[in-house]
């Protein structure tokens, strides 16, 4: 299976997912807790993605959070620092960004995603983003990538390229999974 048909099919899993309204952030609030005060991006939830803003709101009571701000086609993406009932914009895509606030870097990122599988591989929108801005952080430092989606949205196998970056930590509302 190509990329895009696998891209549509997990839309399709995740949308239906969506609809049942069973998407929670405690098993991810769970799995942030032995990390406290770490530097920490989250993201703004958009259509039918599974929303981390619970998670993000524990974890911004004990240190820096952030949201990712896409800079152009083709860049990393860069964080602006995020507080509950900060000033939000909208930013590329739709995506909601803080209005105003210094720039962060994370150790650890929630991705958002289209689809996972069990070996940590990850489904994103196509644009390369988080892989490219996983690869830099990863260049300077450990970083970690906790994928968040609905157990709906979890493949057999997905294609993955050489430049895909792998996920450590799946959550989703039924639990944590620890790829393969």
């Amino acid at each position: 299976m190509d990329k895009s048909a696998a891209r549509r099919a997990a839309f399709a899993r995740r949308k239906d997912a969506h609809a049942l309204g069973i998407g929670t952030a405690g098993y991810l609030s769970e799995a942030l807790a032995g990390f406290r005060g770490v530097p920490l991006a989250g993201y703004m939830a958009m259509r039918t993605e599974i929303d981390p803003i619970a998670a993000m709101e524990e974890a911004a009571a004990h240190g820096p959070v952030g949201v990712p701000v896409i800079m152009g086609a083709g860049q990393p993406l860069k964080f602006r620092r995020w507080e509950p009932g900060c000033a939000l914009a909208e930013g590329e895509f739709g995506a909601l960004i803080p209005e105003a606030g210094d720039w962060m870097e994370p150790e650890i990122i929630v991705v958002p995603l289209v689809a996972f599988d069990r070996r940590g591989g990850r489904l994103g929108y196509g644009g390369g983003f988080y892989d490219r801005t996983l690869e830099a952080l990863r260049a300077k430092r450990p970083t970690m990538a906790i994928g968040f989606a609905y157990a709906a949205q979890e493949a057999d196998a997905l294609p993955m390229e050489p430049t895909d970056q792998p996920l450590d930590l799946i959550v989703t509302e039924r639990g944590v999974i620890t790829p393969e």
